[in-house]
């Protein structure tokens, strides 16, 4: 069976929960792929848990499927298309699944808190544009993200306070270790101009569906 080629590359955006990922990557106008989709669900015995019994590490790698993610980017990348889980946060648990499409961009953007742990995986690939790590002022991204995870019903008042508490006393080791995995760290200024300059060199890039389509001679057209 023939694989077939490369021709799209993948923007890995991280950082930590709250500092803005998903309104950065709408912004870029690219193609998203929602990373987080890919949690395990609650009943699921691998999940790491929490010490005194206070539940699941939902901010733990390991609560998360990387082998999923990383063969839907890599589906994305080669075919322009895949099918991805639709999970919702409330009920930990995967409630549908629905198709996610390309186009002919030769770049699109997956974003989630766990995203610099695959970076190695898709740069072996040779599905790998760049990686970002969004950073911040910890205040703002536990306010950010509190008041999202309360507007959406994620999870209990009293689990969001903890768990914010925690992440924003260890939000500088989350960055750290993201910056270690690889990711770049950035504000969003930074990460739009270096997601520009990858959109840039992936329509010029021989191979690509953008740069197929561009007529000889002429520049390829933006996606």
């Amino acid at each position: 069976m023939t694989v077939p080629p490369i021709t799209a590359r993948v923007v890995l955006l991280s950082g930590p929960s709250g500092s803005g990922k998903s309104s950065l990557a709408v912004r870029t106008g690219l193609p998203v792929l929602n990373l987080d989709d890919f949690y395990k669900e609650g009943d699921d015995p691998s999940l790491p848990q929490l010490p005194g019994g206070a539940g699941a590490d939902w901010d733990s790698p390991l609560s998360w499927d990387a082998d999923a993610a990383v063969a839907a980017i890599e589906e994305l990348c080669r075919t322009s298309r895949t099918t991805v889980p639709v999970y919702d946060i409330a009920t930990s648990a995967i409630v549908g699944a629905e198709p996610l499409g390309i186009g002919r961009t030769p770049l699109f953007v997956a974003e989630g808190i766990f995203a610099a742990d695959i970076i190695e995986r898709c740069r072996a690939l040779g599905v790998l544009a760049d990686a970002l790590c969004l950073r911040g002022r910890p205040s703002t991204t536990f306010r950010r993200r509190l008041v999202r995870d309360l507007r959406e019903g994620r999870k209990s008042v009293p689990y969001l306070l903890r768990r914010g508490w925690r992440l924003m006393r260890s939000e500088r080791g989350i960055v750290a270790r993201q910056a270690a995995l690889g990711a770049y760290p950035c504000g969003k200024d930074g990460a739009m101009g270096r997601i520009a300059a990858a959109a840039a060199a992936g329509r010029a890039r021989p191979g690509t569906r953008a740069a197929e389509a561009a007529p000889s001679g002429a520049a390829p057209q933006s996606a």
